[in-house]
C-alpha cells in the first residue's frame, strides 16, 4: 500500500487542531455523564455518613441516659438511707462513696462528683439560684458547694453533678450538649426529702 504523503499530513494536521482535540473532550465528557457506572457508589458515599452520625447518636444517648439512671438511682437510695437516720454522721466523703458505689457504669465517680445539701426554708422557700457546681478537671479544682444535713423535720434539697466524657466527642449527640472546657458532659440529678424524726 502506497501512502500519498500529502493526505496523511493534511489528516495529521487536521487531528492536532485545537478544535479537533476540544471535539475529542467533549464527546468523552459526554460518554461519562451519561454512562451509569459508579452510581451506587455515590448513593453509597452520601448515605453511609448520614447513617454512621444516626447510629453513633443512637449509643451515645443511650450511653448517656443509661449513666444518668444509674446516678439518680444510686442517689435516691442513698438519700433514702439519709432521711431514714441509718447514715448517723454523713460526710461529703462517704456520700461521695455510696453514690459511687451504686451508680456502676459511671467512670471516675470519686474525682468527678459533686453534691449539694442544704436545708429549704419553709418561710421564704428559697431554692439555690442558678445549676448545680461541677468539677472542673481542667484545674482540678473541686467547687465548694454546700453540705449542711439539716436538723429533724427539715426539707432537704440535693443536687449531684458528675462529669463525664462522650464516647463520640466529635459526633453524634456529643457535638450538640454543652461541654466544658475539658470536652466533659455533665450529668445531674435533684432530688428532695423531708429528714424523719
Amino acid at each position: 500500500m502506497i501512502r500519498h504523503p500529502e493526505t496523511s499530513g493534511t489528516h495529521a494536521a487536521e487531528q492536532d487542531t485545537p478544535l479537533s482535540l476540544f471535539r475529542r473532550v467533549k464527546a468523552r465528557l459526554a460518554r461519562s455523564f451519561l454512562s451509569d457506572v459508579g452510581t451506587a457508589s455515590v448513593e453509597f458515599v452520601i448515605c453511609v455518613p448520614a447513617i454512621m452520625m444516626i447510629f453513633m447518636a443512637s449509643i451515645e444517648s443511650g450511653a448517656f441516659m443509661t449513666r444518668l439512671i444509674m446516678l439518680e438511682r444510686s442517689v435516691d437510695n442513698v438519700m433514702r438511707e439519709l432521711r431514714l437516720g441509718q447514715i448517723p454522721n454523713p460526710t461529703v466523703a462517704l456520700l461521695k462513696d455510696q453514690i459511687c458505689d451504686g451508680s456502676l457504669i459511671v467512670k471516675d465517680c470519686q474525682a468527678n462528683i459533686t453534691i449539694d445539701l442544704r436545708p429549704v426554708s419553709t418561710t421564704n422557700w428559697a431554692f439555690p439560684a442558678g445549676a448545680v457546681e461541677c468539677v472542673d478537671r481542667d484545674s482540678n479544682i473541686s467547687p465548694a458547694t454546700t453540705f449542711n444535713p439539716g436538723a429533724v423535720q427539715d426539707i432537704m434539697m440535693v443536687r449531684v453533678c458528675v462529669i463525664q466524657n462522650a464516647i463520640f466527642p466529635f459526633a453524634g449527640i456529643g457535638l450538640r450538649l454543652a461541654q466544658d472546657a475539658s470536652g466533659g458532659l455533665a450529668l445531674t440529678t435533684t432530688t428532695a426529702f423531708v429528714n424523719e424524726p
